[in-house]
């Protein structure tokens, strides 16, 4: 299992690929001034995909997961 630092790392490093200085700024100051409600986030994060797509994804996202042996 990851720890908090090892996620924020990878969070962060994976922000650093997308985005510019001033966009990773930007999303920092952002994200810290916002209230956010992560259960409101989660219940329309997969409300444009059927099903179908869903399991899929599921099924892939397992298949390529490193704790999978």
């Amino acid at each position: 299992m990851k720890t908090d630092a090892m996620i924020k790392k990878e969070g962060f490093q994976a922000l650093k690929e997308k985005l510019d200085v001033v966009e990773f700024e930007r999303f920092l100051v952002i994200i810290s001034r916002e209230k956010f409600d992560y259960t409101k986030w989660r219940k329309s994060l997969f409300e444009d995909q059927s099903l179908e797509e869903l399991a899929n994804n599921a099924d892939e996202f397992s298949r390529n997961e490193s704790f999978n042996t």
